[in-house]
C-alpha cells in the first residue's frame, strides 16, 4: 500500500453524496445476485459450546464530546444488536452486518449518536454501531471463522491510554457498502450471541461442537510516519498464534495491516492522553 495515499482528499458534498449512492446500490447488486450464501436463520436457543466471549463498556468519557450521543448509542446497539442475537452461520454460509441489521433510520427506532466522518466527530442517525462491529470483528480474530470483508479505520481518532487490545484490532461500518461479513468455512455450526447488561456491550461465539483451538491475537509491528503533507500516520500489522489444546503452538498467522491518520499529537504525556480519551 502507498502510504501517502492516506493524505486526506478533500470531497464536495454532492460528490460524497453521489458516491454514496453508488456504493450502497453495488453493494445490493452484491447481496441479491452475488455468489454468496448468506445466514438468515436465527434461534433463541443458545448453542451449547461458547468458543469466545468479549464484551466492552457502554459509556466512556470522551474530551469535546456530548455525553448524550453516548447515552443514544446504547439505544441504538440495543436495536442493531436485537437483529443479530442468535444467528446460525450453517457451514458454507456467510454472516453479512449490514444485510442482517438494515437500514438505520428515524422510523425503525434509531437516534442521533457520535459519528466519524473523516476524522471528525459529527452526529448521525444510528451513530455509535462500530462498537458492535469492533466486537465482533475481535471476537471473530479468535474462532476459525474467516473474515472475508473487513474496513479498518482510516483515521485514529483518540490515544491509547486504556486501550486493552492492539491499535486496528477492529472493523469500521457504514451502511451498507462497508460491511463486515465473516464466512463459515468450517465443519461444524457457529451462532453470534449479542445483548447489553447494564454497563457492557457482551458477545460471544457459540458452537455445536467444542473448540479445538485457542487463539492469541498481537501486534507484531508499529511504527508512526510523519508524512510530506504534516501530518502524522500511525501503521502496525496484526497476527495471531493458533494453540491446539493441549496449548501447544501450530500456526503463526498473519491477520491484517492498518494504516490511520492520526487525529492527536503522537508524543502525548500519558495524562494528557488520559483526558483526550476521557479514561
Amino acid at each position: 500500500m502507498k502510504i501517502n495515499s492516506l493524505k486526506p482528499i478533500p470531497r464536495s458534498p454532492l460528490r460524497i453524496w453521489l458516491g454514496t449512492k453508488y456504493y450502497r446500490l453495488r453493494r445490493y447488486a452484491r447481496w441479491y445476485f452475488g455468489p454468496q450464501k448468506f445466514a438468515k436463520r436465527r434461534s433463541s436457543s443458545p448453542l451449547p459450546h461458547v468458543i469466545f466471549t468479549h464484551h466492552t463498556p457502554l459509556l466512556r468519557q470522551l474530551k469535546d464530546v456530548d455525553m448524550q450521543l453516548q447515552y443514544n448509542k446504547i439505544t441504538n446497539l440495543r436495536i442493531a444488536a436485537s437483529k443479530l442475537n442468535g444467528i446460525i452461520i450453517e457451514p458454507g454460509e456467510t454472516f453479512s452486518y449490514w444485510r442482517q441489521i438494515g437500514p438505520t433510520t428515524r422510523r425503525r427506532g434509531y437516534v442521533d449518536g457520535m459519528v466519524l466522518f473523516y476524522g471528525q466527530v459529527r452526529t448521525g442517525v444510528g451513530g455509535g454501531l462500530c462498537q458492535l462491529s469492533n466486537l465482533i470483528y475481535w471476537m471473530t480474530l479468535h474462532t476459525p471463522l474467516t473474515v472475508t470483508e473487513r474496513y479498518r479505520h482510516s483515521y485514529d481518532v483518540f490515544p491509547d491510554s486504556g486501550r486493552s487490545q492492539p491499535f486496528g484490532s477492529g472493523a469500521t461500518c457504514a451502511y451498507n457498502y462497508l460491511d463486515l461479513q465473516i464466512r463459515n468455512d468450517t465443519r461444524q455450526t457457529y451462532q453470534l450471541i449479542v445483548y447489553l447488561t447494564d454497563t457492557h456491550l457482551v458477545g460471544e461465539w457459540r458452537s455445536n461442537l467444542p473448540g479445538t483451538r485457542t487463539y492469541e491475537v498481537y501486534e507484531k509491528e508499529h511504527w508512526i510516519t510523519m508524512e510530506y503533507w504534516g501530518g502524522y500516520v500511525r501503521h502496525n500489522t496484526i497476527y495471531r498464534r493458533v494453540f491446539d489444546t493441549e496449548r501447544q503452538l501450530t500456526h503463526d498467522e498473519y491477520v491484517t495491516e492498518n494504516h490511520a491518520i492520526m487525529m492527536y499529537e503522537p508524543m502525548l504525556s500519558d495524562q494528557t492522553a488520559t483526558s483526550l480519551a476521557g479514561e
